[in-house]
């Protein structure tokens, strides 16, 4: 074994050329399409190249498939996302329309914020978007989800974090 954990380049480019070509096989039998199945197959050697993957891969396809459909789950929740985005955005009058370089930063930053939430447990995420979206006190959130305003408090106290986290990632 190399006396560094990660997978050297050399070892990924014998796993692309070894299981490129059954990856995006895979994928396009997900996906339907070439095309997007092509950039998901890329997408995957990228991110094993920067995993901090420790070689040699005992099963390397099921490796690769497990960070290939993260990938799909991260692309299909980026475009539930702009999708809602742009249908909130065909309410607004002509006047408040953000231009496109707004679109383009806010489609980011929720896509960001969106990520951050998920890896928050499924109360936590749900307290903070009833407390950010429909305005409910701790109290009410405490009510709705059957458990002590303290679980809240620390719930919304780990959302918030996350938040000012992201905000502050690429400072």
């Amino acid at each position: 074994m190399q006396t560094n954990d990660m997978l050297q380049p050399a070892e990924v480019a014998l796993l692309y050329q070894a299981h490129h070509s059954w990856l995006r096989s895979w994928l396009r039998s997900r996906v339907g399409c070439s095309e997007q199945a092509a950039d998901l197959a890329q997408d995957t050697f990228v991110r094993l190249l920067r995993a901090r993957q420790v070689s040699p891969l005992k099963e390397p396809r099921a490796y690769l498939s497990s960070i290939a459909r993260g990938l799909m789950i991260d692309q299909f929740r980026r475009r539930a996302l702009e999708r809602a985005f742009q249908e909130s955005l065909a309410q607004l009058p002509e006047a408040d329309v953000p231009s496109e370089e707004d679109r383009l930063l806010i489609l980011d930053t929720l896509a960001r914020l969106d990520q951050a939430l998920h890896q928050l447990k499924p109360r936590a995420r749900q307290a903070f978007l009833l407390a950010q979206l429909d305005g409910l006190s701790i109290v009410r959130i405490a009510q709705r989800l059957n458990v002590s305003r303290a679980t809240i408090e620390r719930d919304l106290a780990k959302a918030l974090g996350a938040c000012y986290r992201l905000r502050y990632a690429d400072a």
